[in-house]
C-alpha cells in the first residue's frame, strides 16, 4: 500500500479541520524503523494503519456531511406571528434536527431596538414549550441552548444587513464548519418585501455552495396585477427555487394528509372520486372570533382575500387534482394544480353570498378613526359555489365556505357521496357496517369543533381505510359525540400519534428543502387570476348583516341551483346605509318603498331580476296549489330577457308542467322573425324549460298568410282562447314593461284602442316601427289578481320621475291606467332607473 507521510496525513482532512492524532518521534519509531533516510513498516503494522486511514477518510466525509451551519433570521421577530407560532416552530426545528446533521443560530431581526428587541426575544423563550414525552429538566435544559443560539439583531440598513452577515461568517469560522445555507423569515407586512429583498440580495446572501431560502407570508398581493407586481419584484433579486410562499393550511395535518391518503387508497378510491359517486364537496372553516384590532388589515382584504382565495382555494386543488404517479415530486404536484386551476369554471356574482356581522361597521369607525356615517361593505363571511369543468367533476358542486362571528370554530374538508340504496329495516336495526342506506362521507377534519383535533374520518359503509401506523391511530370511542348527524362509532376514525402545529410542520419542510408544500409563482398567478373577476363584480355589494355567534340562527344558511347561489331565507327588504355623508344609490342593497301608492322593490339589476323570478315562482306554486294551473301572461323587448335566463337556468322547482304562457303584446310580423317577441321568448326561456307545448299560447298575428288583418280576426280568436282557458279572464300574473313615452304592453300614449271598452285584445299602431301590434288591453290587464311592471336603465330615468306625478291619465300616459280591480301592482325597478 505504499507509506503515508504526515503532510499526507494532514491533507486527508484538512477541508473538514479534522486531524488524525500524531504522536512524537517515539510513536513514530515504535511502529516503523527508518531505513536510508526512509520509514519502513514493521510487518502486521500495514492493517493497522489501513484501519487508521480508512478512519480518517470516514471521520472526513462524515464532517463533510454533517458538519454544516444553518443560520435562520426571523425578520418581525417581534410581531404578533412570530410571538404565537414562529418562535416555538424554530424551538421545534432544534428540537427535532440538533445534534443531526447540522449547528444552528437563529437571530431574531426587527426596526425595534436592539434592547428592546432582546427584551422581547427573553420573554418569548421564556414561553417556549416541549412535546409532551420531554421531561420538565430535559425541557428546561433544551430551552436553555436555544436561547444561547439565539439573538437579536436591527436591521434598518444595507450597512445592518452586512453586518449581520459578517457576525454569520464569523460564527461559521469559530466552529470550523462550512456554512450550509440561510433562512430568512419575512414575518412582515408585504410592503416591506422589496426592501428587504434588495438588501439580502446586495449584502446577505451565503457565499457560493450554501443554499438561500427566503419565505414570505401572506398576503401575496391583493388582485392579479398587484400579485404579478409583486412576484415580479421578488422574483429581480431571488430565484423561484429560493422562495417558499407560506399557506400555513397547507401544514396542517388533516390537510397534508389529504394527497397521501388518495395514494394510498387508490385502489378503494379510484372507482369513487368522480362526478357519478361524489354528490358535493364541501370546505369550510368558521371562526367564533371577530375581526376586532384587525379591522385595518380586513377592510383592505376582507374574508375571501384572506381565507378563500388561498387556503380553501389550497385545498380545493388537493381533493380535485388528478393524483401524480409521484405525490412527492413538486413538478408533479404543481403540473397537476395547475391543470385543476385551468378547469375551474369562472365565478360569477351568482356564485358568492356575502356577509357583515353587525358590530363589525362600528369596530371600523373606532379603529380607523372613521366618522360617524361610514358603513363598511366589506364581508366578513362568505359563500362560493365552485364548478370543475373536467371529465371528473362536471356537475359537481365544491362549496367554500368562511366567516367570523360565526356559531363554532371548526374547520374541515368533508366528501358526501350519493346514496340510491333503500332499506327496509327501521333505521334503529340498521349495522353501521352494514348497512347502504346511512350516509357515505370522508372527512378531513383539520382542528377545532366537536373533535377538537385533526382527524380523517371514513363511513364505516365505505371501506376500511389505509394510513401510515407511525403518524395516525385509530381514535378512541366517545359516546354521545355526533359528527355531521351520526355517532363517531359509525365511522373510521384516526388521529395524529403526535399533534403538530403547522407553523413547526412546515419550518420544517424549509429546512429539508420540501418545496411541495408552498406555493410557487405559477400556482399564485393562477388562484389570483380565477378569483380576481369575482372580486371585482362584488365590490359595491352590501352584505348581508348578521347578529354574531348562536343569534346567526338560519340567516346565513344557503341554497344552490345551477350555478347560482342565494340565501335560504330571505331577508327582510331593508335601507342599508353606505359610506359617506349621504346615501348613494350603490349604498343600498334592496330598497322596499312605495311608487305612485303601490309597492315598489328596488335593487341593484341581478339582485333585482333574482326577486322578480322569485316572487314569480312563489305566485306560480301558490297559483297551482290553489286550482291546479298557473297563467303567466309576459311582455316582449329587452328589459325581460334577464328574467327569462334566470327562469330557464335558476328555478328547478318552477311548476312548469301546470303553467300556461301568454303573451301580453306582439309585433305584427312572422313568428320566427327575429323581431317577434315570441321568438325571443322562445330563445331566451321556452327552449330551455319543460311546457307542454299546448300550454304556449302565441298571439295569431300570422294568418291565412297575412299579418294583423282585421278580418281574419285574430285578436278576437286570442281572446277567446283567453276567455275558455282563464277563469273569469283574470291572469294570475301580468309582466309589464314601461316605455320612454309612457306606454305599457302595445297601448301607446294619444291612442284611445284598448285603453277602455269590451275587447279583451286590440290591434294597435305603434309610434316606431314596426307598426302594427297586437296587445292585451287595459281593462283585462287590470283583471290580473298581480301586476309586475319591470323598469330598468338609466334611460328610464325621466320617465320614472314624470310618471311618479302624474294623476290617472292613460290617454297621456298609459302605464298610469294600470291598477288591478281586485289585485296587486307591484313596480321593479333597477336604481338607474329609480335614482339615476
Amino acid at each position: 500500500m505504499g507509506h503515508i507521510s504526515h503532510d499526507t496525513e494532514t491533507s486527508l482532512c484538512e477541508d473538514s479541520r479534522l486531524h488524525l492524532p500524531r504522536g512524537g518521534p517515539a510513536a513514530r519509531h515504535s511502529v516503523g524503523e527508518r531505513v536510508s533516510g526512509k520509514k519502513v513498516l514493521r510487518p502486521g503494522c500495514w492493517k493497522m494503519l489501513t484501519v487508521a486511514m480508512c478512519v480518517a477518510l470516514l471521520g472526513c466525509l462524515r464532517a463533510q456531511e454533517l458538519g454544516g451551519h444553518v443560520s435562520v433570521i426571523l425578520l418581525g421577530a417581534t410581531g404578533d406571528l412570530a410571538r404565537k407560532y414562529l418562535w416555538q416552530g424554530l424551538f421545534q426545528l432544534y428540537l427535532d434536527e440538533a445534534g443531526q446533521a447540522y449547528s444552528f443560530s437563529f437571530h431574531g431581526a426587527a426596526l425595534t431596538s436592539t434592547k428592546q428587541g432582546q427584551e422581547f426575544i427573553a420573554k418569548v423563550m421564556e414561553s417556549l414549550s416541549c412535546p409532551e414525552d420531554v421531561v420538565p429538566g430535559r425541557c428546561a435544559e433544551l430551552k436553555g441552548q436555544f436561547q444561547q443560539l439565539s439573538g437579536y439583531h436591527r436591521l434598518k440598513t444595507g450597512e445592518d444587513y452586512a453586518a449581520l452577515s459578517t457576525d454569520i461568517e464569523a460564527r461559521v469560522q469559530r466552529q470550523g464548519v462550512r456554512e450550509a445555507g440561510r433562512i430568512f423569515y419575512f414575518s412582515v407586512p408585504p410592503f416591506a418585501y422589496a426592501d428587504i429583498a434588495r438588501n439580502i440580495n446586495g449584502s446577505c446572501r451565503p457565499d457560493p455552495g450554501a443554499w438561500l431560502r427566503v419565505v414570505l407570508e401572506k398576503p401575496f398581493g391583493h388582485d392579479h396585477l398587484s400579485a404579478q407586481q409583486l412576484a415580479a419584484e421578488l422574483g429581480s433579486f431571488f430565484r423561484e427555487e429560493e422562495m417558499y410562499r407560506v399557506d400555513h393550511y397547507l401544514g396542517k395535518q388533516a390537510v397534508a394528509q389529504i394527497l397521501p391518503f388518495r395514494d394510498q387508497n387508490r385502489k378503494a378510491l379510484d372507482g369513487l372520486w368522480n362526478r357519478h359517486h361524489v354528490e358535493r364537496v364541501e370546505i369550510i372553516m368558521k371562526e367564533t372570533v371577530d375581526a376586532e384590532g384587525r379591522t385595518g388589515f380586513y377592510e383592505e382584504y376582507g374574508v375571501i382575500r384572506d381565507v378563500l382565495q388561498n387556503h380553501l382555494t389550497e385545498v380545493l386543488t388537493l381533493v380535485a387534482m388528478e393524483l401524480p404517479h409521484n405525490t412527492s415530486s413538486p413538478e408533479s404536484m404543481l403540473q397537476h394544480k395547475l391543470r385543476t386551476f385551468q378547469a375551474l369554471r369562472g365565478l360569477q356574482k351568482g356564485s358568492a353570498v356575502l356577509g357583515q356581522y353587525q358590530a363589525y361597521s362600528e369596530q371600523v369607525r373606532r379603529e380607523q378613526q372613521k366618522p360617524d356615517t361610514f358603513h363598511s361593505r366589506t364581508p366578513t363571511f362568505a359563500g362560493i359555489l365552485v364548478h370543475i369543468d373536467n371529465l371528473r367533476w362536471e356537475g359537481v358542486p365544491f362549496i367554500l365556505m368562511s366567516g367570523k362571528a360565526l356559531d363554532e370554530r371548526v374547520g374541515y374538508v368533508r366528501i358526501l357521496f350519493r346514496n340510491q340504496a333503500y332499506c327496509a329495516q327501521n333505521d334503529k336495526r340498521w349495522v353501521a357496517e352494514q348497512s347502504q342506506c346511512l350516509p357515505r362521507q370522508i372527512i378531513f377534519y383539520i382542528g377545532h369543533g366537536e373533535l377538537g383535533g385533526p382527524a380523517v374520518l371514513v363511513s364505516r359503509n365505505l371501506f376500511r381505510p389505509s394510513l401510515p401506523p407511525e403518524s395516525w391511530k385509530e381514535l378512541e370511542g366517545r359516546p354521545g359525540l355526533h359528527l355531521f348527524g351520526r355517532p363517531l362509532s359509525d365511522y373510521y376514525a384516526y388521529g395524529p400519534v403526535r399533534e403538530q402545529d403547522a407553523y413547526s410542520v412546515l419550518i420544517s419542510r424549509i429546512f429539508h428543502g420540501r418545496k411541495d408544500s408552498f406555493i410557487t409563482t405559477e400556482n399564485l398567478l393562477a388562484s389570483w387570476a380565477f378569483w380576481t373577476p369575482l372580486l371585482d363584480s362584488l365590490a359595491h355589494e352590501v352584505p348581508r348583516l348578521y347578529p354574531g355567534g348562536a343569534e346567526n340562527g338560519p340567516l346565513l344558511d344557503f341554497e344552490f341551483r345551477g350555478a347560482q347561489l342565494h340565501f335560504s331565507q330571505r331577508q327582510p327588504e331593508q335601507l342599508v346605509p353606505g359610506p359617506g355623508p349621504a346615501p348613494l344609490p350603490s349604498d343600498f342593497q334592496v330598497l322596499r318603498a312605495t311608487y305612485r301608492d303601490s309597492p315598489l322593490i328596488s335593487a341593484w339589476p341581478e339582485e333585482l331580476i333574482a326577486k322578480l323570478a322569485d316572487d314569480i315562482e312563489a305566485a306560480a306554486v301558490r297559483a297551482v296549489r290553489r286550482v291546479g294551473t298557473f297563467h303567466l301572461a309576459l311582455s316582449g323587448g329587452s328589459s325581460p330577457v334577464a328574467l327569462f335566463q334566470q327562469l330557464a337556468s335558476g328555478h328547478f322547482g318552477f311548476p312548469w308542467a301546470h303553467t300556461h304562457l301568454w303573451l301580453v303584446d306582439e309585433r305584427c310580423v312572422p313568428l320566427w322573425d327575429p323581431e317577434s317577441n315570441f321568438q325571443g321568448l322562445q330563445a331566451h326561456l321556452l327552449q330551455h324549460i319543460r311546457v307542454p307545448y299546448y300550454n304556449v299560447h302565441p298571439m295569431p298575428v300570422h294568418l291565412h298568410q297575412r299579418l294583423c288583418a282585421a278580418e281574419d280576426r285574430g285578436a278576437q280568436m286570442y281572446a277567446g282562447e283567453i276567455s275558455a282557458l282563464v277563469a273569469n279572464s283574470s291572469f294570475d300574473l301580468v309582466l309589464l314593461g314601461m316605455g320612454m313615452d309612457g306606454h305599457t304592453a302595445s297601448l301607446f300614449p294619444h291612442s284611445p284602442t284598448g285603453l277602455d271598452g269590451e275587447p279583451l285584445v286590440v290591434l294597435t299602431e305603434s309610434p316606431s316601427g314596426p307598426q302594427q301590434r297586437m296587445s292585451l288591453s287595459l281593462p283585462l290587464i287590470n283583471r290580473a289578481r298581480k301586476v309586475a311592471v319591470l323598469v330598468m336603465g338609466r334611460v328610464k330615468r325621466e320617465i320614472t320621475m314624470l310618471v311618479s306625478r302624474v294623476g290617472h291619465e292613460p290617454k297621456k300616459w298609459p302605464i298610469s291606467g294600470v291598477l288591478p280591480s281586485s289585485g296587486q301592482l307591484v313596480w321593479y325597478m333597477d336604481y338607474e332607473a329609480f335614482l339615476g
